[in-house]
């Protein structure tokens, strides 16, 4: 890979889908921006923009659809840190994954 972080790239592709997926479900805008980014030599940072003000919440207990609600959970296992920004249209959720396992 150009930026030679091979041992990311199954855990880069995880936190994408489930920022995306959760993008999708919550949000429910017509479209989403997907970003991705290297803000240092040994981070990426991937990131999904939507319309909606409405903040993730990381779930820890479970009641339900056992195959649901687990996608902020998933990226905070994966990613060294996650958060969100918030704009005055919209928020962007975003992951970081460090090449040293930060």
């Amino acid at each position: 890979m150009a930026w030679r972080m091979d041992g990311l790239v199954e855990d880069a592709v995880t936190v994408a889908s489930e920022l995306v997926a959760n993008s999708v479900e919550y949000a429910r805008c017509a479209s989403i921006r997907v970003i991705v980014g290297r803000p240092t030599a040994n981070m990426v940072r991937l990131g999904v923009v939507d319309r909606s003000k409405v903040l993730p919440i990381l779930r820890t207990e479970f009641t339900g659809d056992p195959l649901r609600g687990r996608g902020l959970l998933i990226v905070d296992r994966l990613t060294a840190r996650w958060g969100t920004e918030l704009y005055p249209w919209g928020k962007q959720v975003w992951g970081e994954l460090w090449v040293d396992g930060r």
